[in-house]
């Protein structure tokens, strides 16, 4: 009688059931998962980040769930899991900066415009936008922010073509008078 040397391989033609071996702990998943998940959004910069957190401290809790005693505190044992796990991670982390003698921003290109003006100016225009009437915004984001034609505009907004000619004529008047947008001219 021979021994096989991979047990799983002898298992592998009989079919697999994916029963869990803890079923209390999946009610506990289930049952705790979106409050377990707000806390690990606490801890992390965004959510795919905070679901890979909860997954990694859910294993760690999973597989010492035999030597967990009181399960009423499944809560504090899986919250500490989530802060070691963040700091391990944190700890881990590699550092890509290095201080240097030369800043490594490029030189500005001459006659380019400035980057910091064009960021203040595109806030200012959305502000000013954001001033107008509902309808006059909506023509103007359409027209202009989407690129669609008047016709298009028109049919979007259920109204006529001369409707939407003269909003955006009014709404670039609005936009013309506007103090903060008096750099553009």
């Amino acid at each position: 009688m021979t021994t096989p040397v991979c047990t799983s391989a002898s298992h592998a033609a009989a079919p697999m059931t994916r029963t869990p071996a803890y079923p209390s702990f999946t009610s506990y998943v289930r049952a705790r998962r979106p409050v377990l998940l707000r806390t690990a959004r606490s801890l992390t910069a965004n959510a795919s980040d905070a679901e890979d957190l909860l997954q990694t401290a859910l294993t760690k809790t999973y597989v010492a769930w035999e030597r967990i005693e009181d399960h009423r505190a499944l809560d504090g044992y899986v919250r500490r899991a989530l802060l070691n796990t963040r700091t391990s991670q944190w700890r881990k982390r590699r550092v890509d900066e290095f201080a240097c003698e030369e800043l490594p921003e490029p030189e500005p290109v001459p006659g380019a415009p400035d980057p910091a003006e064009q960021q203040a100016l595109h806030d200012a225009m959305w502000r000013a936008i954001a001033k107008l009437p509902a309808r006059q915004r909506a023509m103007v984001v359409l027209r202009y922010y989407e690129d669609l034609s008047e016709a298009q505009t028109a049919e979007v907004l259920g109204v006529s073509v001369g409707t939407v000619k003269s909003a955006v004529s009014r709404a670039l008047g609005k936009l013309r008078e506007n103090p903060e947008l008096g750099l553009v001219r």
